[in-house]
């Protein structure tokens, strides 16, 4: 869902006070959109429309809680470690580090993993004519 990092669409994002804000709070603690708008003294569709926005450059993560009654919620933390602006030779220049803990970290590598899997059996067919035009069928003894 990530958008590009251009520093003009960052400083649009971030220019929000109530984006910062967001930012701030849920960097102490996941908070559900409800908790962020009191918190923020807005109302919760402003809330929802800087969330969307910070989650469309990866800046706040999503995570469903589960009470003891089995009810589901969203709440939201602060996935933005670092952003820093330069200025070099006319132009701005963005450099945006994420929070990843090892358990995302993990999840990437095995979804990558498993994303270059099903890449490679697509391209690969046990009955397909190989380049010398031989074919691969192992059942017939």
């Amino acid at each position: 869902m990530s958008k590009e990092w251009e520093p003009e669409n960052v400083f649009d994002v971030l220019g929000s006070e109530v984006a910062r804000q967001i930012l701030a709070l849920a960097s102490l603690r996941p908070l559900s959109a409800t908790e962020l708008a009191e918190h923020c003294d807005v109302s919760e569709p402003t809330i929802y429309r800087r969330i969307h926005a910070l989650q469309e450059y990866d800046m706040l993560d999503e995570q469903r809680d589960i009470n003891n009654d089995g009810h589901h919620s969203k709440q939201f933390k602060t996935n933005l470690k670092e952003a820093r602006f330069r200025v070099d030779e006319g132009q701005f220049d963005i450099d945006i580090q994420l929070k990843k803990d090892y358990s995302d970290k993990f999840a990437d590598f095995w979804n990558d993993l498993e994303k270059g899997t099903e890449d490679v059996s697509k391209d690969t067919n046990a009955n397909s004519p190989h380049r010398d035009g031989s074919s691969s069928d192992l059942s017939s003894g």
